[in-house]
Formats: C-alpha cells, sequence, structure tokens
C-alpha cells in the first residue's frame, strides 16, 4: 500500500498535480458518455470515477493508469443487464454496482491466489478481434442518439448537431495538435490540448443547443445530475447473484486484460516495473469501491492513461488529484450538466471507439500466421453476431484451442550433419549428409499427453521410410519437461522399436528431465547411453561403435 508514497519529492508535485487537472477535464464528458452506454444515468460515470482511482492508488503497482469507466466495460455492463431489469430503473442500478462488486471479489480473490499469470491465455489476435468488435458494437448502439431517431428516420436538429460534433471531433483529432504547433505551442503542451478537444466540443454544443433553444425542438439532453458526493451504497439484490456471478468473472478478466495491456505500455516507457498480482487486488478494490460509491465496473484505460502520462503524472497522486476535483464539481452548482445534448455525447463515443478499430494486427496474422487471422476474424463477428459475453467466451476458448492445437502438433526434424562440422541441422532446410543405419529425430517441443500420439506416429513414419536404420535417436534439445504420460510412451516406443530390431536412444537430454528420468526406469530399458551430443551419438552409434564415447549418465 501507497508504496510509491515512500519515494515521494516535492519535485513530482507540479507534474501530478498539472495531470490531474487535465484528466478530470477529460473525465466529465467521457464519464457521461460510457455511463449512457452502460445504459445508466450520467451522474453514475461521475461517481465511478472518484472512489475508484483513489482506492486503486493505495494497492496498484502502475504509477500512471488512471482507473475508470471504459467503453467496452460500460458495453459488456450494458449487454449483462438489459435482460436483467430496465435500464435507468432503481434496479437496474443495483444490479450494476452489483456487479461491480462482484467483478472485484472475483479480482481481489485472483489477486490473491496469485494468479495474474492467467492474462497470457488471451492471445493478442484475439484481444484484437475481440476490441474491434466492441468498438463496432458501441458505435452501432450509439447511432439512436446521435441522430435523435433510428436511421434512416431521424430528428434533423439532433442530427446535424451530432453529425457536427463528430466533424469537429475528427478534424481536432487529426490536425488541432498540428496547428498548435504551428502556432507555437511546445509539442507536449499541443499533445494535450488536442486530447481536450472532447470536452471543448461538449461545451461548444451547450452552448449551441443553449442558444439556439435545441431542447425545446426535441434534442434530448443528458437530464438532472444531483448535486452532491454519491451516497454509501450497500443495497444488493440477493436475487441476482447467480445471474452476475459469470458475468462478473468474464468482465473481472477482461478489466484486468485491458487495465494490464494500459499499463504495461506506459510503464515499459520509464523503466518501471509492474506486479499483475498487486494489479489484480487494486482493480479489485477499485470495483469494490465502485460499488460503495454507486457506481458500475471500473478499468484502466488506455486512452485516459496515455493523457495522463503525456500531462506530466508521476505518481498515482495525479489520479487522486483528478478524483477530488470531480468530487468538487458535483459539490458545485450541476444545471449546466444537465443541459449537455445527448447527440454530442453520442459523437464523443464514436470517434473514441473508432480510434479502437486497431487492423494492424489483422493485417500482420494475415501474412504471419492464417490460423491467427482466423482467430481475430471469428472473435469479432463472435462479439457483432453473438453479445459481447459470448465474445469474451469465445476468445478465451479460440486462444486455448489454438495454444492446444500448436502445442498437440510438435515441430520435428529429421537431422543430418554439416559437411566439415559437428553441426547437425534439419536435413529439409540445409544441405546435411544422413547415416543410413542411424536416423535422428529433434523433437521441438516438450513431451505430454496432448502429444505424445502425434510424436509416436510422426517415429513410425521416419522409421518405416528408413527401413536401414538400426538406431533412432531422440535429440532432446527443445524439450524442457517430459510428463508421466509421455513416459510411459517413450517405454511403450522402446519396446515397440526394439521388436522391429531397431535401438532406442536419446541424445542432448537437459538436466533437469534427466534428474526425473533417473528416477524411472526408462533410462535402464534403454539400448545404450543417453549421449551428451548429437555428434558424439552419431559418431558412436554408425556401424556399431558403441564404446567410443562416454555416456552422459
Amino acid at each position: 500500500m501507497l508504496h510509491w508514497l515512500k519515494h515521494y519529492r516535492r519535485a513530482m508535485l507540479a507534474g501530478d498535480l498539472g495531470a490531474g487537472i487535465v484528466v478530470a477535464m477529460m473525465l466529465i464528458p467521457q464519464g457521461m458518455a460510457y455511463a449512457l452506454v452502460a445504459g445508466l444515468p450520467p451522474v453514475a460515470g461521475i461517481y465511478a470515477s472518484i472512489l475508484p482511482p483513489i482506492v486503486y492508488a493505495l494497492f496498484g503497482s502502475s504509477m500512471t493508469q488512471s482507473v475508470g469507466p471504459m467503453a467496452i466495460v460500460s458495453l459488456m455492463t450494458g449487454a449483462v443487464l438489459a435482460p436483467l431489469a430496465t435500464p435507468g430503473s432503481g434496479l437496474y442500478a443495483v444490479l450494476a454496482a452489483q456487479l461491480a462488486l462482484v467483478c472485484g471479489l472475483v479480482l481481489l480473490a485472483c489477486g490473491l491466489l496469485r494468479l495474474g499469470f492467467l492474462a497470457n491465455f488471451f492471445s493478442r489476435p484475439v484481444m484484437s478481434g475481440f476490441t474491434v468488435g466492441c468498438a463496432l458494437a458501441i458505435a452501432a448502439g450509439q447511432v439512436k442518439p446521435l441522430l435523435g431517431a433510428s436511421f434512416p428516420h431521424w430528428h434533423a436538429p439532433s442530427a446535424a448537431l451530432g453529425l457536427g460534433a463528430i466533424a469537429a471531433l475528427l478534424l481536432a483529432k487529426h490536425y488541432l495538435e498540428v496547428l498548435l504547433k504551428r502556432c507555437g505551442l511546445p509539442p507536449n503542451a499541443a499533445g494535450i490540448a488536442a486530447k481536450l478537444a472532447p470536452m471543448a466540443v461538449v461545451l461548444g454544443g451547450l452552448a449551441i443547443a443553449t442558444s439556439l433553444g435545441l431542447q425545446a425542438q426535441g434534442v434530448a439532453m443528458s437530464g438532472e445530475v444531483p448535486a452532491g458526493l454519491p451516497q454509501l451504497n450497500m443495497a444488493l439484490s440477493q436475487g441476482h447473484w447467480r445471474a452476475l456471478l459469470q458475468p462478473g468473472l468474464l468482465i473481472g478478466f477482461v478489466v484486468f486484460l485491458m487495465s494490464m495491456s494500459a499499463a504495461q505500455a506506459l510503464a515499459q516507457k520509464r523503466n518501471q516495473k509492474l506486479v499483475s498480482n498487486h494489479e489484480l487486488i487494486g482493480l479489485g478494490a477499485a470495483n469494490v469501491a465502485a460499488m460503495a460509491s454507486g457506481g458500475f465496473p471500473v478499468t484502466g484505460s488506455l486512452s485516459r492513461s496515455a493523457v495522463n502520462f503525456a500531462a506530466g503524472a508521476q505518481t498515482p497522486l495525479a489520479s487522486i488529484i483528478s478524483a477530488v476535483l470531480l468530487a468538487c464539481a458535483l459539490m458545485a452548482p450541476t444545471g449546466w450538466l444537465a443541459l449537455l445534448p445527448l447527440p454530442v455525447l453520442a459523437a464523443t463515443i464514436i470517434v473514441a471507439v473508432l480510434g479502437m478499430l486497431e487492423l494492424d494486427t489483422l493485417r500482420t496474422a494475415w501474412r504471419y500466421d492464417r490460423g491467427d487471422a482466423a482467430a481475430w476474424l471469428v472473435t469479432c463477428g463472435g462479439v457483432l453476431a453473438l453479445g459481447v459475453e459470448a465474445g469474451v467466451v469465445v476468445g478465451v476458448l479460440l486462444s486455448m484451442g489454438t495454444l492446444i492445437w500448436r502445442a498437440s502438433r510438435p515441430h520435428i526434424a529429421v537431422l543430418g550433419r554439416i559437411v566439415g562440422t559437428e553441426h547437425y541441422r534439419n536435413i529439409e532446410r540445409y544441405p546435411a549428409q544422413t547415416q543410413p543405419d542411424v536416423l535422428l529425430l529433434r523433437i521441438d517441443a516438450n513431451l505430454f499427453f496432448g502429444n505424445v500420439e502425434a510424436v509416436g506416429e510422426r517415429i513410425d513414419e521416419e522409421v518405416s521410410a528408413h527401413p536401414s536404420a538400426r538406431h533412432l535417436v531422440l535429440v532432446m534439445t527443445a524439450v524442457s519437461s517430459i510428463d508421466t504420460s509421455a513416459l510411459f510412451a517413450l517405454g511403450e516406443w522402446n519396446a515397440g522399436l526394439k521388436r522391429r530390431g531397431v535401438a532406442l536412444h536419446l541424445a542432448e537430454v537437459k538436466g533437469p528431465v534427466l534428474d526425473r528420468l533417473r528416477q524411472s526406469d526408462l533410462t535402464a530399458q534403454l539400448a545404450g547411453p543417453i549421449f551428451l551430443s548429437t555428434a558424439m551419438a552419431a559418431a558412436s552409434l554408425h556401424k556399431g561403435r558403441e564404446g567410443d564415447y562416454a555416456e552422459y549418465i
């Protein structure tokens, strides 16, 4: 807790203060917009941006992570709660907070059990496909509030305001930073100012809507935002625990993945260290705090964290300052927040998620590994066709399935000697010489229950293809473990080869693997010693000169 505070220096305060102010200005429209995506009143987004980042600052390990509402998690929240309650109702708000509690407890449990490594089982192509699918789903869901009605029957004033806001945001996104630099603004300041364009557009939309009386013309507004800090929330629905458990687990998983990707990207720029289990605890505590303050599930945001970083944040104090400023904003008169036009908020959401439409991963995967590209497409399509929750499940299953499939089909190479050397290489890649009486096979994977059948089939094929071979040497340079199933398989291969007149040998066995093999009967069953190198095995076994080299064990 507060590990960063022990080493805090006065020189850090200016950066933290400036970043806190910038992020607070960014969070007002962003938090309100993401609350709408989740099906909640806009003020819930501000509630979720006050207590959670303060609690994360106590337990998290990232110095610049900005915790609060985030587009994908908001979309998942809305997708989970819509079948259980009417959006905007009291029960809906209770269930949103309860879902945050479930997410928080799941994350805390994973952190205490040191399960941070589980994040590695969601491959990058699957994660990218999931993100793009969610971005498209979010953008599609905002078309109606953007246009004031379903396409093509839009409400003209709403559509004009919303489309104008999109145009302004896109222009600011692509040209404002360059323009500010040309006007003499320092590069860092120009970048931060460009990131604050959504706040400027929202205020501009507020001014236009007020001056032209657009509310009277049917343009929807955000509605009343109650003044004052959120009250302590302990309301729970006893009948919905089971319905929220599985979604809470999935959302908690996504919260951790999103937060870690954001935190790692920024930590690497300053050579800072993240502790995944501390991140789980910090995010879990933040979500419990979101429940207590009437919010909904929160996570780290890459875009917001990047602004926090660029604005000069040195420690989590910057997030605490942002939270305090948001609390002050709620304690001041909030009447102006009620007049924010919904088409403008929808425009900020659409432009924000357009930045998530990253296709570089798909292009790279298509060139490098079509299996990963297929996983990207299936995950993205799963989110759009089956829903966000099902998309997460599809992504996890694809990641695990791809991992198991590849592990069950290891690469196995026939080796030969490079002329004039003692180096042995794959005969399909190098002009290497082989010996008719000695067959060398290199297994490029660990041996376990999932791949022993495939390895056994390949051994049988190669022995049949080399009828003159009297010795088979398995080169184990890439084998770091052999489980019990594989140990039994080695014994069965040894017996089967012996019946065919072929002796089984091992070479270049790693020390830890050899230590375990010594505890079995396999070493006594083999036809000869375990060789220190492939060259020694080939030279010793060729034409029956088994005694020329000392054994390794």
